[in-house]
């Protein structure tokens, strides 16, 4: 019954193709027997290849050689190449900060994916079932996890990584085993409530069974299906939607809030999972409590702010975007200062702008039809010469309403950050004439007693 309801779900999803090369991850353990041994029976079937890789993960001991020869001798009587790799996991996982449980699994699917390029394969075989996946549905619940979540383990991801025997229950797994007298090995540690996996499976399920539903893997497992079909109709829609409001670079990519900050927060949610996924290749380790940080920082108040994420992803808010990389922005300071003319021009690489300059008279000045790009003063109130430089710290400038920093005035016109140190901030021998064009200083205003005008335009320099 269970080799024909895996030829069933490998039709049915179109796991495997024909001619297909494929990398099957072997434990020992009765899950991954039972597939090696049903793919074995399949293969004149689907005319494919198969081959087991196993990892020693160096954690129990002279059990796991036992593992690895076990496996080795029912590779042999199988006729399927074996390839075995022996890593000290506890001591990977201690250096790169990692659980046991999130070192082994990098460490398998990093070998996996090595021997699937080595043999040029097509697919790699995981062997989840059906109690796997209702396990892995409650453990991210634990997590707070969406609807991404609670879809559960994919049948297939990728179209290369496949799960032939997700749909079948370990119990119907271990007395195929039995049949088949293929005697598999039991992890003594998965026996051990030492892992969160191992107690739901041993305290958590057996308890939820035997107190309010004695079909509970059946019913996890069928709501995980239904929320799975919801899920691909809004996935779809928010792929669309990413493609939209966001640009790819090479190791990094812009999300612009013009369009995105409207959307539906749902929609939301996964546009950040893309991009994360575009800058780090896949969402591990990245939780739902983090994508809410993402979206809380599309908020005004976050512009020029920095999130960082876990394994090294930076999250900046800009003025008009979120950027997703995973190197770190440094912003360039710039420093110039110019000795401008009352009558004249001056260029400013630094700034890319030229400054230029008239003096006139107060009738001139009344005839001339007002331009509000060009900036007007009072030629009498400047005092000294006029330089045109970069921000100082401790810069203020006398508006209508008082005194104001220049770095509380860049905030609340929400200039970027990288770009502050580039505008060109005017000063004669007491004080701020102006921020670009951007902002007079009320203390050199034309007014009734204005004699003389001195007329400042800023001009970009086109690229």
């Amino acid at each position: 019954m269970i080799f024909e309801k895996t030829l069933s779900t490998i039709n049915k999803y179109n796991l495997i193709e024909k001619g297909d090369k494929i990398v099957l991850g072997l434990s020992g353990g009765p899950d991954s027997v039972c597939l090696l041994h049903i793919l074995h029976r399949l293969k004149e079937v689907l005319d494919i290849e198969v081959y087991a890789a196993h990892l020693n993960h160096q954690i129990r001991g002279i059990e796991a050689q036992k593992d690895a020869l076990y496996i080795s001798q029912l590779s042999d009587d199988l006729g399927v190449t074996l390839f075995v790799k022996s890593m000290n996991v506890p001591e990977y996982c201690k250096e790169n900060k990692l659980s046991v449980e999130e070192g082994a699994r990098k460490l398998r699917y990093e070998m996996f994916f090595e021997i699937k390029e080595r043999l040029h394969a097509d697919k790699i075989a995981i062997a989840h079932n059906m109690n796997d996946q209702a396990e892995t549905v409650l453990m991210r619940m634990m997590r707070g996890t969406g609807l991404q979540g609670l879809k559960g383990i994919d049948i297939i991801r990728d179209e290369v990584i496949i799960r032939p025997i997700l749909e079948i229950e370990r119990a119907d797994i271990e007395s195929y085993c039995e049949q088949y007298k293929l005697n598999p090995r039991i992890d003594s540690t998965n026996l051990e409530s030492i892992y969160t996996r191992n107690k739901i499976r041993l305290e958590l399920i057996p308890f939820m069974r035997d107190n309010f539903n004695s079909n509970i893997i059946e019913s996890i497992v069928r709501m995980s299906n239904g929320l799975r079909n919801d899920n691909e109709f809004i996935e779809e829609e928010a792929l669309r939607m990413f493609d939209e409001v966001s640009l790819k670079q090479l190791d990094s990519i812009e999300i612009y809030l013009d369009e995105y900050i409207n959307l539906h927060k749902s929609l939301k949610s996964r546009i950040i999972r893309h991009g994360i996924k575009y800058v780090l290749g896949d969402t591990n380790f990245i939780d739902q409590k983090h994508i809410e940080e993402v979206i809380e920082f599309e908020a005004e108040s976050k512009i020029d702010k920095k999130l960082i994420l876990p394994r090294g992803l930076f999250i900046y808010r800009q003025k008009d975007k979120l950027i997703f990389t995973t190197k770190e922005i440094i912003v360039e300071e710039v420093e110039f200062s110019y000795k401008i003319p009352t009558n004249g021009f001056v260029k400013i690489s630094e700034a890319n702008v030229i400054v230029e300059t008239e003096t006139m008279s107060i009738k001139r000045y009344k005839a001339l039809k007002r331009d509000k790009t060009l900036k007007w003063f009072d030629c009498n109130k400047i005092k000294g010469g006029i330089v045109i430089r970069s921000r100082r710290s401790g810069d203020k400038i006398k508006l209508s309403m008082g005194s104001k920093k220049i770095k509380e005035l860049f905030i609340d016109l929400k200039i970027p950050k990288e770009e502050r140190s580039r505008i060109p901030i005017v000063q004669d021998d007491t004080g701020i004439v102006c921020v670009g064009d951007f902002r007079n200083s009320e203390e050199y205003k034309v007014d009734e007693t204005t004699k003389e005008v001195l007329k400042i335009c800023f001009k970009k320099i086109k690229n």
